[in-house]
């Protein structure tokens, strides 16, 4: 892992200036390469081949080709063996072996690449800068182009340094972060300022920009059996684990009290037995310990069976506090999800020992594991048993019973983009007592997500199957991985993401959705994961086989009323005029202090929010 930077034009000052911006990615060595027409900076994490012949930029044996790369292939081995017959490598790194994929196949190389990434080539000799971003969406690439001067990177950061990109709030991002409680690509909360999309690459030939999607994931069902693709998940997953535990620096894993991560772990140690240093963290001071510590006691007790060298970190709403200026700064854009500062923390504390973590993420996308999933299915059986009518009738009813905004959206809703954002989408009413009117656009989120749900559905296609895609490809991306990019690398951590082999995704979607959820014994639900779960039963101990699936919760709604208060109602008091209604926000935060009503999502929101206009936009 390390940081990229780059530009359109010669600066040697400017590109070193980016490389100071984001160091942290890559704390090993730092490096600037400059000719007419661009520019290219690295900071380097080493983690393959750690001798200097593996340092970035880095240019081909002809010349003619310079690189700059963040992340890891993991098939970089079987590549080399096969382009060793045209090339004449210099170095053990992947790095080379992108450059010289490229020399061979041009653009087509991402689509023989297994990793996670995000790099630059420079093409002299066509005066060409091509961009690419892995399949999965891993590792983030920022660019900036005003119609003449490019400007591209690993963190927004980097390019604010140039003083005359400007600093404002994107409208369409505004909107979409509160309702989302994140920015989906392309946007991002700066004006002018985007994210390169995943399973996309971009060319820029003089001021001709293009950006082509190189990869999709095939909707084709052709799984011959349930026993099939319980063996062959299984085969995928191990074959990705084991490449991804290649390091020439120490490997951990980030371990919780679910199945994933446990899975995660049970098979590196299938592959690589020893002692493996594992991390979990929890909360002091909880006054629910069982819901917001049962994680971090499960992960206890996995430690313990298949004993690791276990270490665990508790953290307090204090500590948040000390620490939440930093993670805002290091997040670049505002995200409000509270367990960033747990990320972000437990980061610092494994960097004291390893360089490189595995993590679980991604099987409930992929396998079906959001209790939405579930509530999707049982809404949908409504509807069709009972038809438009009674549906609404029993919306209207159920309003009444538990809240307007509970049930209603979910049982009336029949647009799919609709459907997605009755589960997802903070409430438009929200908006409306948050923000300033003339700031809010009630038609921002569907007019986005409308794109993923455009295309008319094949025959037999499960809706449900669009659904979980719709997941993946944009909260699991601009959400969950970016976030934990963002925190592991403040302090030049890796995290591999084993479960999101771009293999294991093709074939997850291969899957028939019924395959992947069980009928509740006694209960009118399903359990998600059916498939996954048998795929993996032979590493997850007793313990974690019977576990009911729950959610990562911080006490941060607790803390609000505790340590946090004074913090939370000093940054309401300066909140922005002419983004928020501060009276509104006051009688939010005034009902949730009270328990009156639960707005932890969107009082966290506004604060995160606020944090970063006054680092970024503010200065």
């Amino acid at each position: 892992m390390c940081g990229i930077n780059g530009f359109n034009f010669k600066s040697e000052a400017a590109i070193r200036a980016m490389n100071a911006a984001n160091a942290h990615r890559g704390p090993d060595r730092t490096a600037a390469w400059c000719e007419d027409g661009v520019s290219l900076g690295h900071n380097r994490l080493s983690i393959i081949d750690l001798s200097h012949s593996a340092d970035q930029p880095m240019t081909d044996i002809s010349g003619r080709y310079m690189i700059v790369f963040n992340g890891e292939i993991y098939n970089f081995r079987e590549l080399r063996e096969e382009l060793a017959k045209t090339y004449a490598f210099s170095s053990k790194s992947d790095t080379e072996v992108i450059l010289a994929a490229y020399r061979k196949y041009g653009a087509d190389c991402v689509n023989r690449l297994n990793g996670i990434f995000a790099f630059a080539i420079w093409d002299k000799e066509e005066q060409e800068l091509f961009l690419a971003r892995d399949h999965a969406g891993v590792k983030p690439l920022y660019y900036y182009f005003d119609g003449k001067r490019f400007i591209f990177s690993s963190e927004i950061k980097s390019i604010l340094v140039h003083q005359d990109v400007r600093r404002a709030v994107d409208p369409t991002a505004f909107n979409l972060y509160f309702r989302m409680l994140y920015v989906p690509e392309p946007y991002t909360m700066f004006a002018g300022i985007k994210k390169l999309p995943p399973a996309h690459h971009l060319t820029l030939k003089g001021t001709k920009l293009t950006i082509e999607k190189y990869w999709e994931v095939s909707d084709f069902t052709d799984v011959r059996s349930h026993a099939d693709a319980v063996k062959h998940v299984k085969e995928l997953f191990d074959a990705s684990v084991r490449r991804q535990l290649i390091s020439d620096r120490p490997v951990g894993v980030f371990l919780s009290g679910g199945m994933d991560s446990t899975a995660v772990l049970g098979s590196a140690l299938k592959t690589a037995p020893g002692k493996m240093k594992t991390y979990a963290v929890g909360f002091e001071d909880s006054l629910e310990p069982e819901k917001f510590n049962a994680d971090v006691e499960l992960a206890r007790r996995t430690a313990q069976f298949y004993g690791t060298d276990h270490h665990e970190l508790m953290i307090s709403g204090d500590h948040v506090k000390t620490y939440l200026e930093s993670i805002a700064w290091h997040m670049d854009e505002p995200n409000a999800n509270p367990t960033a500062a747990a990320i972000y923390l437990l980061a610092y504390q494994a960097k004291k020992d390893v360089a490189v973590v595995l993590g679980g993420d991604g099987a409930d996308e992929l396998f079906g594991g959001y209790p939405r999933y579930n509530a999707a299915q049982l809404v949908r059986l409504a509807q069709r048993l009972l038809g438009p009518s009674w549906a609404r009738r029993g919306a209207a009813l159920a309003a009444r019973a538990v809240g307007k905004h509970a049930v209603a959206r979910k049982i009336t809703a029949t647009d799919p983009t609709e459907i997605f954002l009755s589960y997802l989408a903070q409430p438009e009413e929200l908006l409306k007592e948050a923000l300033a009117a003339k700031h809010i656009d009630p038609q921002a989120a569907r007019h986005h997500f409308s794109r993923y749900f455009s295309a008319p559905y094949a025959e037999g296609e499960d809706p449900l199957k669009r659904f979980m895609n719709v997941d993946r490809q944009s909260w699991l991306v601009d959400d969950s991985l970016l976030r934990t990019d963002k925190m592991t690398m403040a302090f030049g951590l890796e995290e591999r993401v084993p479960i999101l082999d771009r293999q294991l995704i093709e074939y997850a979607n291969r899957i028939p959705v019924r395959w992947k959820f069980a009928p509740q014994t006694g209960q009118a639900s399903f359990a998600g994961k059916e498939i996954w779960k048998q795929a993996v039963e032979e590493y997850l101990p007793e313990h974690i086989v019977n576990q009911k699936k729950r959610g990562w919760f911080t006490p941060m709604a607790k803390w609000m009323r505790g340590p946090l208060k004074p913090f939370v109602e000093g940054t309401i008091a300066r909140l922005e005029p002419e983004f928020f209604d501060r009276q509104g926000m006051e009688r939010m935060f005034a009902d949730h202090l009270s328990g009156k009503r639960y707005n932890l999502n969107m009082i966290w929101a506004v604060v995160m929010w606020q944090l970063w206009y006054d680092r970024f936009i503010k200065g």
